[in-house]
């Protein structure tokens, strides 16, 4: 995977980044989701790259990045640390200004930089979710159902933590054949990178204050934002999976514009995991919406 890429770890601030890097031309930031790490982006990111300078890092706390303990606050894990070290991962790198898209968590971190840091990314792109602050404030009996990883993992240390590492792999492999489309989604390849990663302590400690972070600090941030009217002011690309819950239960362009002042996008046929279910027409979503 990732052939004629360069792997790096790059330390910004507090903690040490892994990413890989490839291509040659404007720059785009990929983030990935939970459970996953940067290994996500592999069917894409060489189409990518045919085009623009492409770096796929992994989130702190995921995959080969450092995984800081919690705090009290979740601060660390909050979705304005993690589009902090992005952008700082980004300057390291010598771009000043980029485009970034985000799948799942990553595309939480991906709305937040765009709040945060307005000024730097040049378009965002935004796959398989709505923003995390309509979706506490509209969650019904459906949503607790589909999403109760999000309840689930976001209960106190080490309740959730204790739980997993009774079975991690099991875990894991449950929560994927429930988000997928397809019975089989990833590469074994892929999928044994996803494993390895899941079975450190430390990475199901980080994902739970992921989801910590999400349920109190980005929620603090994020009402502090709609008071003062802070929208994303950039291009905003949605894309989500036909056979997915986010399809089911929103209309995803129609509460993104509640949040951003320039959006399009459109469904494609698979289910959570667009850029493994749906590799071609993920790039060439992708592709077509960073042309402009």
């Amino acid at each position: 995977m990732f052939d004629g890429f360069q792997r790096r770890d790059l330390d910004v601030a507090d903690v040490r980044v892994h990413a890989v890097v490839g291509g040659d031309g404007p720059p785009v930031l990929l983030l990935h989701g939970y459970p996953q790490t940067h290994v996500m982006w592999h069917l894409v990111a060489p189409s990518l790259a045919e085009e623009y300078t492409v770096v796929a890092p992994d989130l702190r706390g995921y995959g080969d990045s450092s995984k800081p303990p919690g705090d009290p606050e979740h601060a660390r894990y909050s979705k304005r640390a993690m589009a902090a070290d992005q952008v700082a991962v980004m300057r390291a790198l010598g771009f000043e200004r980029f485009a970034v898209a985000g799948h799942d968590r990553g595309g939480r971190v991906a709305h937040r930089m765009c709040l945060d840091h307005p000024d730097v990314v040049t378009r965002v792109a935004v796959l398989d979710i709505v923003p995390t602050r309509h979706m506490f404030a509209t969650a019904d009996r459906a949503f607790g159902l589909a999403y109760e990883h999000w309840f689930f993992l976001a209960q106190p240390p080490a309740l959730p933590e204790r739980m997993i590492a009774a079975d991690p792999e099991h875990y894991l492999r449950t929560k994927i054949a429930k988000w997928a489309g397809t019975a089989e989604p990833f590469a074994a390849a892929a999928l044994s990178e996803y494993l390895r990663c899941f079975a450190d302590p430390a990475c199901v400690h980080a994902t739970c204050e992921d989801y910590r972070a999400a349920a109190t600090i980005d929620l603090a941030h994020d009402d502090v934002d709609a008071a003062a009217g802070r929208r994303v002011g950039c291009p905003l690309l949605a894309l989500w999976g036909s056979r997915g819950f986010i399809a089911r239960q929103y209309d995803p362009l129609a509460v993104w514009r509640d949040y951003a002042d320039e959006v399009s996008g459109a469904a494609l046929d698979c289910g959570h995991f667009l850029a493994e279910e749906a590799p071609g027409g993920t790039a060439a979503a992708l592709a077509g919406f960073l042309r402009g």
